[in-house]
């Protein structure tokens, strides 16, 4: 108060006509708090651009403006504030400026409208539209397992450790246990709250705080995930497709070091780009971050990326695969099969997905948690590769890619192959010890499969 800015993140909420609550955000607008800024801004539907009328756009306005758009936010509304400091003539200028900087991106079209908070003037016409607004917001996603970024955690006397943050989607109920990533630690819910008001569950959507009986605060900090148990995997490595503000001042080039954003987190990384040698202003292309610490992410997140020095947004994007392989640069069969995560169907994401974790083994049940399917839908959806002889079934838990399933085959045959050649005379080898030379690290259901 005493600076006249806002430095951390601040929470309200607003009643809405039809009994509902809309949390409201307030993020800090100076250019030093962007990081606070961006903690706020991942979970939001509906975006409110503050312009005050006595001082016009600034820079850091265009910065959030940039952010918003990489975050993908779909909605907004242009409020001009501060309308009683200034006269007519001048309030229309603001607006004719706005309109100029806005051209092009998600609030091309959104109204403009000018409020006093002063005077209260304008102020209910803004209700009116926000509640419009919000009405076209489409449902949460609550069949998926619960997540919440972290924004704040403190200790309450008598309650112990309390965690707020935005539901980004699914149901989280008291009692339940939940995960805690990168870290995997555990927790028990022992209480929650939705705007201050104790619930037996909460929904994707809402903003909540939440007690648990079992984690101390040291456990938790802010960027940390609150999610279902085994719902997520925490990885050294994204790959993503990446884009690059069309106004960036400066070059992204391969392995340049980034602030990389999402959700509440913070983490510095290296963009290893695979396609080109470096993303100018408007550019974009498929890369792989490699962090300098875990980060635990989901297929389909948004994220934004800042210069290392000086710290400025330079571009963002969505991830791909948060739990890849390390990729060799402009090797054609990886940019495949990032275009087929990028915009292919359900199932057809789900073959390339199995495709990449065969050379591992990775268990049916791993690489739905990778592609964020439900273990259902991905078993539904592997049986129908299988009928289409694009997958074979090895253990009920275990798909192969049918292109690697041959391939081993032909190493199986010509491991007999060796042996018979040395051991003319004996009948055959003894599959204990084919097993021990074909898949030595593999247990044996899998062995078995394999062989079968």
């Amino acid at each position: 108060k005493k600076r006249g800015i806002t430095i951390e993140l601040g929470f309200a909420y607003l009643d809405l006509p039809d009994g509902q609550r809309a949390g409201i955000i307030d993020v800090p607008g100076h250019e030093k708090f962007i990081r606070n800024m961006l903690a706020g801004a991942g979970g939001i539907d509906l975006a409110l651009l503050i312009v005050a009328a006595d001082e016009g756009v600034m820079p850091q306005t265009i910065e959030h403006l940039g952010i918003l758009s990489l975050l993908e936010i779909k909605r907004g509304i242009i409020v001009m504030t501060k309308i009683d400091m200034v006269d007519e003539d001048w309030c229309e200028l603001v607006q004719e400026d706005i309109r100029a900087q806005v051209k092009g991106t998600f609030l091309e079209n959104a109204p403009i409208m000018p409020v006093s908070s002063y005077t209260g003037k304008g102020i209910e016409e803004l209700k009116q539209e926000i509640y419009r607004q919000v009405a076209l917001v489409g449902d949460k996603k609550t069949e998926t397992p619960f997540r919440i970024p972290v924004d704040r955690v403190f200790s309450m006397e008598g309650f112990g450790t309390v965690i707020t943050g935005t539901m980004i989607e699914g149901k989280l109920s008291e009692g339940e246990e939940v995960m805690l990533y990168p870290g995997e630690k555990i927790g028990k819910v022992r209480n929650i709250q939705v705007h201050s008001q104790s619930v037996k569950t909460a929904y994707a959507g809402q903003r909540v705080a939440v007690n648990f009986s079992n984690l101390k605060k040291s456990d938790i900090e802010r960027g940390d995930v609150v999610a279902a148990m085994n719902s997520m995997h925490a990885s050294m490595m994204v790959d993503v497709r990446l884009n690059v503000l069309k106004d960036a001042q400066r070059v992204i080039k391969n392995t340049t070091r980034l602030h990389l954003y999402y959700g509440s987190r913070e983490v510095l990384c290296k963009a290893v780009l695979l396609e080109k040698d470096q993303l100018g202003a408007g550019e974009s292309c498929y890369a792989q971050l490699r962090l300098e610490e875990k980060v635990a992410l989901k297929a389909g997140d948004h994220f934004v990326v800042r210069f290392y020095s000086p710290l400025e947004t330079v571009g963002g994007g969505v991830v791909l695969n948060p739990f890849p392989e390390k990729h060799k640069r402009e090797e054609e069969d990886v940019i495949e099969g990032l275009k087929i995560l990028e915009t292919g169907d359900e199932k057809q994401k789900l073959e390339q997905a199995i495709k990449e974790g065969s050379k591992q083994y990775h268990p049916l049940s791993f690489i739905a948690v990778q592609m964020g399917f439900s273990k259902e839908k991905a078993v539904a959806l592997a049986e129908e590769l299988v009928g289409e002889e694009k997958l074979v079934k090895i253990t009920p838990d275990l798909y192969l890619h049918q292109e690697f399933a041959e391939k081993q085959g032909k190493r199986l045959s010509n491991l007999l192959r060796e042996f018979h050649t040395a051991n003319p005379l004996k009948e055959g080898m003894k599959k204990e010890e084919l097993r021990s030379r074909f898949l030595p690290q593999q247990e044996q259901a899998v062995a078995d499969g394999m062989l079968a």
